[in-house]
């Protein structure tokens, strides 16, 4: 929101009106927060109780300051407190256990097609399907209603995904001895690809289909074959630079469909 509200809205937002779609509440708060004018008109059009309330809260606000800072957290116990990242825990020990028995069936069969070439683009599907997934995350109506959530979420949720499974997978590649770009880039192009459709149909969706689709059209053929396709091949990897390039500038475009009035409609 580029000008100022009416205040008549503003008014019917202080007086939490639930006749206001959450667009127009959405526009509101991200405007209030860097217009002090527009603030100003909260106070007079709050209720008596809230208005006591605020009060209430600002005089213990004020007394705990005065008493000094609370010992700090240690950086585990606010890990442990993430709900998401509870909730991601058990799915990547799965993913560690699926890359360490392919790691493990290409030491023992050497000549079949390496399963970690063909798991690593459908790896990161399952964890950024729990990230985006509002029965997975405990504060999600929380996180996906604050104002800045759009972007700022998209990008939070995936790199927390992908700190998580690119050593897992720099592991199992560095085990068999693969290249770098030939897990990396698909694991990446992948994750894009799920978060560019996920704009459209959701991302829980968009993941399971990519990986159904991986999974039908590739790595049950290669198995059949007993060949890696030419899509995983040395020669491949411009193509997978390119699409991740692609997808990526994709689902930023579209970041605006992160936004909580239409995540929700689709989560």
């Amino acid at each position: 929101m580029t000008a100022h509200p009416d205040p008549r809205l503003v008014q019917r937002y202080a007086a939490a009106g639930t006749d206001l779609d959450s667009t127009t509440v959405w526009s509101i708060e991200s405007h209030l927060e860097t217009c002090a004018s527009c603030r100003a008109l909260l106070a007079p059009a709050l209720p008596s109780e809230p208005t006591a309330l605020l009060e209430r809260v600002e005089r213990v606000v004020a007394d705990r300051i005065a008493v000094g800072p609370a010992p700090a957290a240690s950086r585990w116990a606010v890990v442990g407190r993430f709900g998401i990242v509870r909730a991601l825990l058990p799915w990547l020990a799965t993913i560690a256990g699926v890359l360490g028995v392919a790691v493990l069936s290409e030491l023992v069969y050497p000549d079949a097609p390496s399963l970690t070439l063909l798991v690593a683009p459908v790896v990161p599907l399952l964890p950024v399907a729990v990230a985006w997934s509002r029965g997975a995350d405990p504060a999600w109506e929380i996180v996906a209603s604050t104002p800045r959530a759009g972007l700022r979420m998209l990008l939070h949720r995936t790199l927390l995904v992908l700190a998580a499974v690119v050593p897992l997978l720099a592991v199992a590649g560095t085990v068999s001895g693969h290249n770098v770009v030939l897990w990396l880039l698909p694991c990446l192009a992948f994750t894009a690809g799920s978060l560019a459709l996920g704009g459209s149909i959701g991302v829980v969706r968009a993941a399971a289909g990519l990986a159904v689709g991986w999974t039908a059209v590739v790595v049950v053929p290669s198995l059949v074959a007993g060949r890696l396709p030419a899509l995983l091949e040395q020669a491949s990897w411009p193509v997978w630079l390119a699409v991740t390039v692609a997808l990526s500038v994709m689902a930023l475009l579209r970041a605006r469909d992160y936004e909580y009035g239409r995540l929700t409609s689709r989560s």
